[in-house]
């Protein structure tokens, strides 16, 4: 089961991978229908099946630069809902820990949700709700295998002493909340296409460290469903409030994550250089975003270590305590 576990793992990378690559290369709409592509298994490619497929679509052009990431994406995600059931299969056949069986159940229902907002992201048009959902159970899928690996004994030497888990609680949790809420951000902002609002301009937006903001519209998550959200719908103000939120989000993130790796030191060297690393250089690919007018290599490798600085705090928080030989991390320096 945990090598199932490691390659589920290794699946949901490449599934966080190739999602954000698909939403940033604008293929979340590469096909129009769902769970096919243009009626298809994979995807039309030969030119009499481009030609039904646009007289069946005449308002979806065949674009194969946006068919092909769309199906790799859902044909991964699939795999990964299989790889689920089969960890739900064996953990409830041979009885394990009961928090093993709960973890594998809650993965399988997060995973079936995942699948219908995969399915909802195309029917819906790219609402941004609906995107932004998706993204936020993708992040929870990774940190719930993740979570499901540290339970089975997974990656020993990133652990805490319950002395230390108990010291540091409130800060744990703090900077999980903070991390969940930027990643919150960047979810809307890419949704609604705000990354490209205060582009070439860093640290200020358009000359100004208090630029003009629309926060009504620009965090309306009521807002109704558009005929297709392909390059997004809202103004520019609105669009430069979600875009500065997320670059303020980003100082709150530093302020608590990089006193937490301080205070982890002492107790884990081997953590507080993981969450420090993953910290620096999620700001470094952030800012990179800016300067370097959002280059998609750039902004899927963002979209990865924010999920990997968010499971360095899933560590933090529901690693299983250790000893305090186990958790010093000084062997691993």
């Amino acid at each position: 089961m945990l090598n199932l576990n490691r390659f589920g793992l290794v699946l949901v990378v490449f599934v966080i991978i190739l999602g954000a690559f698909t939403r940033l290369s604008d293929a979340g709409l590469g096909c129009p229908d769902w769970p096919g592509c243009y009626g298809h298994l994979l995807w039309p490619n030969e030119t009499h099946e481009i030609t039904a497929a646009e007289a069946l679509w005449p308002s979806a052009p065949v674009d194969q630069t946006k068919t092909w990431p769309e199906m790799v994406h859902r044909y991964f995600a699939g795999s990964l809902l299989l790889v689920v059931f089969a960890l739900t299969f064996m953990a409830w056949k041979t009885r394990p820990p009961h928090a093993i069986r709960e973890i594998t159940t809650a993965l399988l229902l997060l995973i079936l949700c995942q699948a219908a907002f995969g399915a909802w992201t195309v029917t819906l048009k790219l609402w941004p709700q609906v995107v932004t959902a998706h993204l936020l159970g993708g992040f929870a899928t990774f940190s719930l295998l993740w979570v499901l690996f540290l339970r089975q004994g997974g990656a020993p030497s990133l652990c805490l002493t319950a002395t230390d888990r108990a010291t540091l609680r409130s800060h744990a949790v703090l900077s999980l909340v903070v991390v969940i809420l930027q990643i919150t951000l960047g979810g809307w902002m890419a949704a609604n296409y705000a990354a490209w609002a205060c582009l070439d301009d860093f640290p200020t937006c358009f000359g100004t460290f208090t630029p003009s903001m629309d926060f009504t519209h620009g965090f309306n998550v009521l807002q109704g469903v558009g005929p297709n959200y392909l390059g997004g719908l809202m103004h520019s103000e609105a669009r430069i409030s979600i875009h500065w939120m997320h670059r303020l989000g980003a100082l709150v993130v530093l302020a608590v994550v990089a006193t937490l790796a301080v205070r982890l030191w002492v107790r884990n060297k081997t953590l507080a250089l993981v969450v420090a690393a993953l910290l620096g250089l999620q700001l470094l690919l952030g800012t990179l975003n800016i300067v370097l007018r959002l280059p998609i290599a750039v902004a899927t490798a963002h979209n990865g270590v924010g999920a990997l600085l968010l499971l360095a705090m899933v560590t933090v928080n529901f690693a299983p305590p250790g000893k305090q030989r186990e958790c010093s991390g000084t062997d691993d320096i």
